[in-house]
């Protein structure tokens, strides 16, 4: 089978629109990437399964796109179609089940969620990006996962061609991890959340959140400590101001060995002394000791800002774990980047950190 796409294929079909003059860097929280060969807004989920079905059809590649929070897209022209998932409803029950559409974006779920009382999300509020988007990687943070409330979501199965609803258990949810993840095999609709109906948070698991650890606390004043603290590190996106031009958090938290976290530790002590080796963060998780990329970044030499003013491309001046384009960078510039911190963290603790966003049309 050979790829004969053309926009007149998606001709005829309700609640989609065919643009070709969008291009990722008009929708991407990077504000970078180039232009595919038609960018399909769908407003239904039956509109994304027509749409996916008949580019699978003619072997067109495509990629789904929410929020566009979590790309890095090479420049100049793409040989795929952009498929926008647009469907947006969301509904509370008063048993506090919220079902949304794959659309949604995601912090209007948690502000609809914590302006009804309900609990379980709201520290996750100001994350970018679609509400599709949170079981695909297990959206987390502040010690929470997407996985704590999700119940099941609505997949479109390629290989069947069947739309169906999936218990969360089957997706083998872990550290920022599905089996939807890189894999392609389903595109995801809607999904579904247990949260609590009484006001109160989640109990509190990170330590720069007031309150004792196993405390619940007023959701409205959780999510609002979170959105304060997210602003903080540049965290929220905020189209005037290029330190929050990123992906959010660029390289997950590496999980390593006992003995690495050891090795790295010592590897602190001798250089930067007892004082800052006694404060290296790390947790014990499943597969072994969680570290901070953050940590390991500004102690390889790379302190926020790096490396300076005068390129398009730096780490933010709030932060060291966003990638922040400066308002006239290229993707393989972000790239370069990338490579210089990466390779910049096994030189000095022989740790290899792991790039968060989807790469397309270039390699990490």
């Amino acid at each position: 089978m050979t790829d004969s796409f053309t926009p007149q294929l998606l001709d005829g079909l309700d609640n989609v629109t065919v643009d070709t003059h969008t291009t990722f860097a008009d929708v991407t929280s990077l504000r970078l990437g180039g232009r595919p060969r038609a960018f399909v807004r769908c407003s239904t989920p039956e509109a994304v399964v027509e749409v996916v079905r008949r580019l699978d059809d003619t072997a067109t590649s495509w990629l789904i796109v929410g929020g566009g929070s979590n790309l890095v897209v090479a420049d100049g022209e793409l040989d795929l179609v952009a498929v926008a998932v647009e469907n947006k409803e969301v509904s509370l029950g008063d048993d506090g089940l919220v079902r949304a559409g794959a659309g949604a974006v995601w912090d209007d779920v948690v502000a609809a969620a914590v302006e009804r009382g309900f609990g379980g999300i709201e520290c996750l509020s100001g994350i970018p990006g679609s509400a599709g988007a949170t079981p695909v990687q297990n959206v987390g943070a502040y010690g929470t996962e997407i996985s704590d409330v999700l119940t099941r979501v609505r997949l479109y199965e390629r290989a069947t061609g069947e739309t169906r609803w999936v218990p969360a258990s089957e997706l083998e949810l872990a550290y920022r991890y599905s089996n939807l993840k890189f894999t392609g095999r389903a595109v995801v609709l809607e999904i579904e959340l247990q949260l609590t109906t009484d006001g109160l948070s989640a109990p509190l698991r990170f330590g720069q959140l007031a309150g004792k650890t196993g405390e619940r606390r007023d959701v409205r004043a959780v999510r609002e400590e979170v959105l304060g603290l997210r602003r903080k590190k540049g965290m929220v996106l905020d189209p005037a101001e290029h330190d929050t031009w990123s992906a959010g958090s660029f390289f997950t938290n590496p999980i390593v060995s006992a003995e690495v976290a050891d090795r790295v530790r010592d590897s602190v002590r001798a250089d930067r002394g007892d004082d800052d080796a006694d404060r290296m963060p790390a947790w014990e998780v499943a597969g072994g000791i969680k570290l901070s990329a953050a940590w390991l970044i500004e102690r390889a030499g790379f302190p926020r800002g790096y490396p300076g003013k005068r390129s398009p491309v730096r780490l933010s001046t709030k932060h060291t774990l966003a990638l922040t384009n400066r308002g006239s960078a290229t993707s393989e510039e972000l790239a370069n980047l990338a490579r210089t911190i990466r390779n910049g963290v096994v030189s000095v603790f022989g740790v290899e950190l792991v790039p968060e966003p989807v790469w397309i049309g270039m390699e990490f």
